[in-house]
């Protein structure tokens, strides 16, 4: 079955995935293409509907990012935002010009008001907020067009020809601080390109277990397992296509939160695969010892996992096929044909030259990540382990500040699951983007009972964020953190002062090291 397709063109605004994911909310699915992708092949997409992105630049400028007028004779509507829409009015015979005075920018919340006849702002209130962004303005809208929204600065918000289905607005409806912009996403969607949102996890799951099956028919594939969410949900796909054809390679290097690998290896007992479980925590140990620089840990775990995966890839021998969790922000990050070729070894951390395979298989590389989450829901992965916390690739080793050993691992493992424990209590897990806790390589001299302590300071950390580029600390209740707290320091040896990181990225990263 062929989805209907919304064609997005990319001209490099920091909000283009977002406008992807809104339109895969509302059922209907899309594929983001950057602007310099040949016409032909944009074409043979058979799009219903197509949206110009936004983007940093001036449509009038020498050189700046255009497309094909070709474009406007398919006969598909077509919806431009910020950029995309002046690149509309430009290219259609309306005039854009740089803004004059302060007066004519707009940057931020923005009161406008709609056409509510116009079918773009079908239902919605005469007026309500938008989030506008833009320096340049269109002081002449081409022939065919109405103004559709309008703000005290900006006359034309919003351009329509109905007639033809072309759509402008100067504003960010992708963004949450639109506040009917998911509503307007759905109007061209639903109304304007009449979609019957065919865009279902159910359906994908379906389909893709078919044509696994079709592809791979009876040969071996083998996957790397780290337990993060990606790899789980594709190793749950390809179980459900090929059952015992897949091999599950899970490198448990013991820097692994609490029970996190017995529950990782728990969570695909039922399924019909190959699962070896490789416990190489002395090894690393052994290779982790004694260094307390970051990068040098990174580079240690990353090449020792190559050589356990390695030696375990061997015993089984052969394989035709390479499975990797790539998701579809990979593939749109890594832009040139060259660049994500580059990119897909770098996800599997390095293919090891002698595992003959005829094929990288990535099952996931159209999902993004709230999606592949919806997926692992449908093929049955229980909720701990769809909804689990970013974890880094070398783990708890650089969430230990400083040398590492087995003790360190042992307490921070201990706090931060109570850490964990008590946020899921209080019902907080889904009003925070990642949390843990850090051992720091400080000590303090402390009391407890009637005795002198001289302990390490434990760190916590929680940040919100949209995309990880970008965090602000979490506002964690008081009673909450006195909770955390008081039973770390209660019942987990060698800690006994509690900190809370309250630095926003940037000038920090989320994690410390």
């Amino acid at each position: 079955m062929k989805h209907e397709t919304i064609l997005i063109l990319d001209f490099g605004g920091q909000y283009n995935q977002l406008i992807a994911r809104r339109v895969r909310e509302c059922g209907v699915y899309c594929e983001l293409k950057p602007y310099t992708t040949p016409l032909a092949q944009l074409k043979a997409m058979d799009p219903i509907g197509v949206i110009f992105t936004g983007g940093p630049h001036s449509v009038y400028a020498p050189g700046a990012p255009s497309v094909d007028p070709e474009i406007f004779s398919w006969g598909v509507p077509i919806l431009g935002i910020c950029y995309g829409c002046q690149l509309l009015a430009h290219l259609l015979g309306g005039k854009v010009v740089p803004a004059q005075d302060d007066s004519a920018r707009e940057y931020g919340k923005t009161p406008a008001r709609f056409d509510t006849g116009c079918a773009l702002f079908t239902g919605l209130p005469a007026g309500s907020v938008t989030w506008m962004s833009h320096g340049d303005y269109m002081e002449k809208v081409p022939d065919g067009f109405v103004t559709a929204a309008w703000s005290d600065a900006c006359p034309n918000a919003a351009i329509a020809d109905q007639a033809r289905g072309f759509y402008g607005v100067q504003f960010h409806p992708e963004v949450n601080h639109t506040e009917y912009g998911r509503q307007m996403l759905h109007n061209f969607l639903y109304e304007i390109c009449h979609a019957s949102g065919d865009w279902t996890m159910g359906d994908f799951k379906d389909q893709s277990v078919a044509a696994l099956r079709e592809k791979i028919g009876t040969k071996k594939v083998l996957l790397a397992l780290s337990g993060g969410v990606d790899s789980s949900v594709a190793a749950a796909l390809l179980a459900e296509a090929v059952g015992s054809q897949l091999t599950c390679v899970f490198v448990d290097h013991g820097l692994m939160r609490k029970n996190e690998g017995n529950e990782v290896q728990a969570a695909f007992a039922p399924w019909p695969i190959h699962f070896v479980r490789v416990n190489a925590e002395e090894r690393f140990l052994q290779k982790l010892a004694g260094v307390t620089e970051p990068e040098r840990k990174r580079k240690i775990i990353g090449e020792e996992f190559i050589r356990v995966f390695e030696a375990e890839a061997k015993k089984i021998g052969a394989v035709d096929y390479l499975v990797q969790g790539t998701i579809y922000p990979d593939v749109v990050e890594s832009g040139t044909g060259d660049a994500a070729v580059i990119k897909s070894h770098h996800n599997v951390g390095g293919l090891p030259d002698y595992v003959d395979f005829k094929e990288i298989i990535e099952p996931l590389r159209l999902l993004f990540k709230d999606e592949v989450r919806q997926l692992g829901r449908e093929l049955g992965l229980p909720e701990y382990l769809v909804s689990r916390q970013p974890f880094p690739g070398p783990g708890l080793a650089i969430r230990v500040i400083g040398d590492i050993t087995k003790a360190k691992l042992d307490t921070l493992r201990e706090a931060d699951f109570i850490f964990r424990d008590e946020i899921a209590k209080a019902g907080l897990e889904r009003t925070m983007d990642q949390y843990f806790a850090v051992l720091t390589n400080m000590r303090s001299v402390g009391v407890m009972g009637d005795g002198r302590t001289y302990d390490y300071t434990l760190a916590l950390r929680s940040v919100t964020t949209a995309d990880f580029m970008t965090a602000d600390w979490t506002r964690i209740p008081y009673d909450v953190l006195d909770a955390v707290s008081t039973r770390i320091v209660n019942s987990v040896p060698g800690i006994n002062r509690i900190v809370y990181d309250i630095t926003s990225k940037p000038p920090a990263t989320v994690e410390w090291e």
